[in-house]
């Protein structure tokens, strides 16, 4: 009777089995969300790269579901912000790229998708690249990460330390600099961020864990590590791309070993398309036009690959409209929590998709914003350009142009590529989209009643003490004695923030090419240089897209040129007392460059890439005069 009793009940625990969670509540999933940087389209196998060898991938993708209309954003910052906070960069003031020491970084007030887990009895760690601000306010242990290891910025943003010989980016463990690696010294990263992510996954078995792994990779410059080193077909990135595909295949074997494969859901993605200037060095965006920093699908549409054994169907694949703004929504609710709804975010929960029980996407619309410059809007297939569209960042073509009144049409489900403008054809799907943009336009946007503030510190610090350049001798004291070769730093360089700004100079003879002056860079700034023999005044409005005029003919000989940016927004060029082109911004630049105001060249990170790598200008500029007014 006894041996009768011990077998019924033993039947009875396998046909009902009892929850493994805590006072009969189902066990929560381990959520590990591995997101690369600068990772195209068409980079990996289930993706349709036939340069790259990514084995570990191609499993993940027959184990679960290619996500095929998975959007993030053109460029790093916002697409993180995109991830952590569930909305749009520029519903949280956060419209494109921070650098070291800015004052700016993720507000405190906001809710991050650690924090939200972490109420759920999540262990939560970060290890990888932050980009969200680099003062302690800022770093991933102040909003909802139990650790952090990783580097607070992107790797080419280098400098050299006081007393140091080689520019170098610090490595943190938490909030404190544990290490300050140069170039070379990068090589481990990938291995490193993945002996920490096994340790994390070890140490927290037994209760239920969320891991952000924002890799490094493959952003340029390109470091692989030693045992992948020329190994590719594809030179240092297909390298670089086999690592990383080594680095998921152990997180995922590891998961295995320890039995918590099927009750962890895992997710790749990337953060942006392929920065297509970097030569060999660049990913490719596969059948989509354009790549980082535009927003034509190669710079916002990702290769996203979910795999959750039990749960997700496999060899699966979905192209209903998702995108990193669903993270937050869908991790909290599968987790058991709740979205506080003091505030509104963008983001809605996917997880009906990812488990097969709609191929319907929860969105009537996307909107492709770059910067605070709402530039497209996608429903179903539909995909309508509301502004001109860059390649990319540093592309030097034209910018195709749309606007409102003239907007371009592309059916997605037909010619994926963007190459055929449908507009005319399909007046009805134009009417309704345009409605659709206009809505959100006057949501969000700089001064727009959706838009909450960043965060903002007083007085930011770098993370390590930089060594100060020796003033050369020659170095002007203001801006009346400028000439090429000179910077002006700080508080010394125009303080432009909200001011209207003249820029005025005289060219002696006729030159073809050349930065004359530049202040910033990729994240606000203004440049004006020759290009072709033509004038060219760049503007970059903080998180937006750079705004070009162009002289309609070369310059003639001992040209006086005029580069302005008006109270009220207005963009002018002239040449020799005649408007020879002009544009309108939402007002002068709001936010101050960080980097040095530069004669002849520009230095550091440069306002066009279009021009990255040009010698210094070769002539003569004379009468140089910047001046700005009183905000």
């Amino acid at each position: 009777m006894k041996n009768y009793f011990i077998i019924l009940l033993s039947l009875i625990l396998i046909v009902f089995p009892r929850p493994v969670g805590a006072r009969g509540q189902a066990q929560k999933p381990n959520i590990v969300l591995i997101f690369i940087d600068d990772m195209g389209y068409g980079d990996i196998g289930p993706f349709g790269s036939t340069k790259n060898r990514t084995p570990n991938l191609d499993k993940m993708a027959r184990d679960g579901m290619k996500l095929t209309s998975f959007y993030a954003a053109p460029v790093c910052s916002v697409s993180r912000a995109q991830v952590l906070m569930g909305c749009y960069g520029a519903r949280v003031s956060i419209p494109g790229v921070f650098f070291p020491g800015e004052k700016n970084g993720i507000n405190k007030d906001e809710h991050t998708v650690a924090e939200l887990l972490k109420d759920q009895g999540y262990a939560t760690m970060c290890i990888g690249k932050w980009h969200l601000g680099d003062q302690p306010e800022f770093l991933p242990t102040r909003h909802g990460f139990d650790h952090y290891f990783g580097f607070p910025y992107s790797n080419d943003m280098v400098k050299k330390a006081k007393g140091g010989t080689q520019p170098v980016v610090p490595l943190l463990r938490d909030d404190k600099v544990i290490e300050l690696l140069t170039g070379e010294e990068q090589s481990r990263l990938t291995e490193r961020y993945t002996d920490e992510a096994v340790k994390f996954i070890t140490d927290n078995q037994k209760k239920p864990f969320f891991l952000y792994f924002p890799h490094t990779a493959i952003h340029t410059p390109i470091h692989p590590g030693a045992k992948f080193q020329g190994k590719s077909a594809n030179g240092r990135v297909g390298d670089w791309v086999e690592e990383v595909d080594w680095s998921v295949g152990r997180v995922r074997e590891t998961l295995a070993k320890l039995k918590l494969d099927k009750n962890t859901l895992v997710i790749f993605t990337s953060d942006n398309g392929p920065w297509l200037t970097q030569g060999k060095d660049s990913g490719e965006a596969g059948p989509l036009r354009g790549g980082k920093g535009s927003t034509w699908e190669g710079g916002v549409r990702e290769p996203t690959i979910a795999a959750w054994p039990g749960k997700i169907a496999p060899g699966s694949a979905c192209d209903a409209v998702a995108g990193t703004i669903d993270f937050l929504p869908t991790f909290v609710k599968l987790a058991g929590g709740s979205v506080p709804a003091d505030r509104k975010i963008d983001g809605k929960d996917i997880a009906p998709l990812l488990l097969g029980k709609t191929k319907q996407s929860p969105h009537e619309a996307r909107y492709y914003f770059n910067g605070y410059n709402l530039q497209a809007v996608r429903s179903g297939p539909w995909k309508l350009a509301i502004a001109p569209q860059n390649e990319g960042m540093g592309k030097s073509s034209a910018a195709i142009p749309a606007s409102l009144e003239s907007p371009r049409l592309y059916n997605l489900d037909i010619e994926i590529g963007e190459r055929t403008d449908v507009a005319a054809a399909h007046p009805d799907v134009v009417s309704r989209l345009k409605a659709l943009a206009v809505a959100m336009s006057a949501e969000l946007g700089q001064g727009k009643p959706g838009v909450r503030p960043a965060g903002e510190v007083k007085n930011p610090v770098t993370l390590y003490p930089l060594e100060e350049s020796a003033p050369a001798k020659s170095k002007p004291a203001t801006l009346e004695s400028l000439k090429i070769g000179d910077t002006l730093s700080g508080a010394q360089a125009p303080q432009i923030v909200n001011r209207p700004l003249t820029i005025s100079c005289t060219l002696e003879g006729k030159s073809q090419s050349g930065v004359l002056v530049a202040h910033g860079g990729i994240a606000t700034g203004y440049a004006l240089y020759l290009k072709e023999g033509r004038a060219v005044f760049a503007v970059h409005p903080s998180g937006g897209e750079l705004v070009y005029l162009t002289s309609p003919e070369p310059l003639p000989e001992n040209a006086t040129l005029e580069a302005r940016i008006a109270a009220d927004g207005t963009l002018s060029l002239q040449v020799n007392g005649q408007r020879v082109a002009t544009k309108k911004l939402s007002g002068p630049l709001s936010r101050q460059p960080q980097e040095p105001f530069c004669v002849g060249f520009d230095s550091d990170n440069p306002v066009d890439p279009a021009y990255e790598g040009q010698p210094r200008f070769v002539g003569t500029i004379k009468a140089l005069k910047v001046s700005t007014q009183s905000p």
